[in-house]
């Protein structure tokens, strides 16, 4: 009988890398490797979208059929290619630094320079091919280390630790995590963070509020036992999938708690969807313009022009468009106005106070102005009191809803001592 884990086992990028460079060796005259080292970037910097976008640059050459792309478990791209696509790939690892730009991997050697660096290394099949072998081979060592048993007397351990990762995402898998969504009652699992304006020590006052789906709650609740995102492409179908469902719930819903004053954040793709026609069908001219649509920096210049018809769309419909995920290296490269934006959002991170300056993150506000700039991932008062040093005054995070909270517990006791007070006799 044949060994049924193997012929079930799926060939992982890793093997299919090693394959390749085997075949490789009997026409490695005229080509040349580039190792892209996305691990190496901060985690806020590559995850799933992160990943897709880096790797659809080079998607064009793989289609003229110039060169073949491996995206990596640990995120890294290995693409190999024809010498005579040189400037092609440096062009599309110069859009990556830019899409990059504000990780601290990328210097300013890094930023200029066009050969090896800590972003990425090239390699010439010719001259170099028994090291992208070794190169080949380390990986897939590396893969099948992590993912087989060491040892018979660790296997309690080891099966809690697969237990805890789930077991991956597969397309049987995802046609059921599919099908669970279309029968699920979504409302349940929307999470809501507000946008507050915060003057002085006043208390917040909501905006308006960001809705999301915490794919771990959608995992808890759907399926419990597997890594949603284990694989990046199917976990990519399955986050389009949840926006369209989360576009025709919010158009048939009738729950406040969930519509009013809100914003969604979309790809570009969702965004021109029919999906968001009808959600646009199912709204008056008035709901329009209480609707802000967040739209990533990464995704805006991943494809400009798509970003450029889906932004007119958007603003001819009365929707207010908000820039997400700028940091202050970023913030410089985007004119809020000529893109036609409404809004930015500026992530908060210690080194703005620490490293950057005041002065300089002041000026980058006040470049876009200062009333149209949100401080996201504000977790701490020292955020707000930075943000507002420089002329912020709209705030977003867990130290804002910790002060929502306890604002409605204090009037709840309120409410609650006054119910409670005597009252008092009527004087004559």
């Amino acid at each position: 009988m044949a060994d049924t884990g193997t012929t079930q086992r799926i060939a992982t990028q890793e093997s299919l890398l090693l394959d390749y460079v085997h075949r490789l060796d009997s026409h490695k005259a005229g080509r040349r490797c580039v190792h892209v080292h996305l691990s190496s970037l901060q985690p806020y910097n590559r995850r799933e979208h992160h990943v897709r976008i880096a790797s659809n640059t080079f998607e064009p050459l793989v289609k003229m059929h110039e060169g073949q792309l491996f995206v990596l478990k640990n995120s890294d791209l290995f693409f190999i290619y024809k010498t005579a696509s040189q400037s092609d790939v440096e062009t599309s690892l110069l859009k990556l630094r830019f899409l990059f730009s504000d990780d601290p991997l990328m210097g300013d050697e890094v930023q200029a320079a066009s050969e090896n660096n800590a972003f990425h290394t090239y390699y010439d099949a010719e001259k170099e091919y028994p090291k992208i072998l070794a190169i080949a081979r380390a990986m897939v060592h590396s893969e099948q280390e992590e993912a087989a048993p060491q040892n018979e007397g660790n296997s309690k351990g080891l099966l809690q630790k697969r237990q805890e990762k789930g077991e991956p995402l597969s397309p049987r898998l995802l046609g059921r995590v599919i099908q669970s969504l279309q029968r699920a009652d979504l409302s349940n699992m929307v999470r809501r963070q507000f946008i507050c304006a915060l003057i002085g020590k006043a208390t917040p006052q909501p905006l308006f509020s960001e809705l999301f789906i915490s794919i771990a709650d959608l995992r808890e609740t759907l399926m419990p036992g597997v890594n949603l995102s284990a694989s990046r492409w199917l976990f990519q179908h399955l986050t389009e999938t949840l926006d369209r469902r989360v576009l025709a719930m919010l158009s048939k819903t009738n729950d406040h708690s969930i519509t009013g004053e809100i914003s969604v954040n979309l790809n570009i793709s969702t965004l021109l969807s029919p999906e968001f026609i009808q959600f646009d069908d199912s709204l008056n001219a008035a709901m329009r313009g209480s609707v802000v649509v967040e739209l990533q920096k990464v995704d805006i210049f991943a494809d400009l022009n798509s970003f450029l018809f889906a932004r007119d769309f958007a603003k001819e419909r009365g929707y207010r468009i908000c820039i997400d995920g700028l940091t202050h290296e970023t913030m410089p490269f985007v004119n809020r106005e000529k893109l036609g934006a409404d809004m930015v959002k500026l992530v908060w991170h210690p080194e703005l106070e620490e490293t950057i300056g005041q002065k300089r993150v002041r000026r980058l506000v006040k470049d876009q102005q200062a009333a149209r700039v949100i401080l996201c991932r504000c977790d701490n008062d020292k955020a707000v009191t930075f943000g507002q040093s420089v002329g912020i005054n709209m705030f977003q995070g867990r130290f804002i809803e910790n002060l929502i909270a306890e604002e409605t517990r204090r009037r709840d006791m309120e409410m609650a001592r006054r119910r409670n007070q005597p009252l008092e006799p009527d004087q004559e």
